[in-house]
């Protein structure tokens, strides 16, 4: 009987989680929110460092996520980069000077993604979250694995 109980209760367990919205299993996901890059702890090695980059995460309906990014360059120009893809290592658009597409593998805890120009692989950024879900690290490589940056992100409250 009570191997029947610990069925039932585990089923209904289940069925409750399955019928949650999109967005409340989504909030799992730590990259949700908004993310300030701190230049003085980031390095470049290619091209110059930003003035300043925020970064907006928000969960899809349909399980992925969207990313818009407001970059100013040392210049003082404006950069807006963005995609709304999933993790699911398909193309999905992106908008940015890197590349048209982006594809994306793992979670948001950690993840690899590549970014394409007509096809063609042009960077991939290995991304991790710490622990405590206050810091990000994305570390940038080119097509060819040659280092490009390592930005480190804070959480914002």
């Amino acid at each position: 009987m009570n191997h029947l109980k610990r069925l039932t209760t585990c089923a209904c367990l289940v069925g409750v989680a399955c019928l949650l919205p999109p967005g409340v299993s989504a909030q799992a996901n730590p990259r949700i929110g908004v993310w300030t890059l701190d230049v003085v702890a980031s390095t470049y090695h290619q091209g110059h460092a930003p003035a300043s980059e925020t970064r907006t995460f928000l969960a899809t309906d349909d399980g992925g996520i969207q990313m818009t990014g407001d970059t100013v360059l040392s210049s003082g120009a404006k950069q807006p980069t963005g995609y709304r893809a999933k993790y699911d290592g398909k193309d999905h658009a992106y908008s940015g000077g890197a590349g048209d597409t982006i594809a994306m593998t793992g979670n948001g805890w950690a993840s690899d993604s590549t970014i394409k120009m007509a096809g063609k692989v042009v960077q991939t950024t290995h991304g991790v979250v710490s622990k405590d879900g206050q810091t990000m690290t994305l570390t940038t490589k080119t097509a060819a694995g040659y280092d490009v940056s390592t930005r480190i992100y804070r959480k914002q409250k």
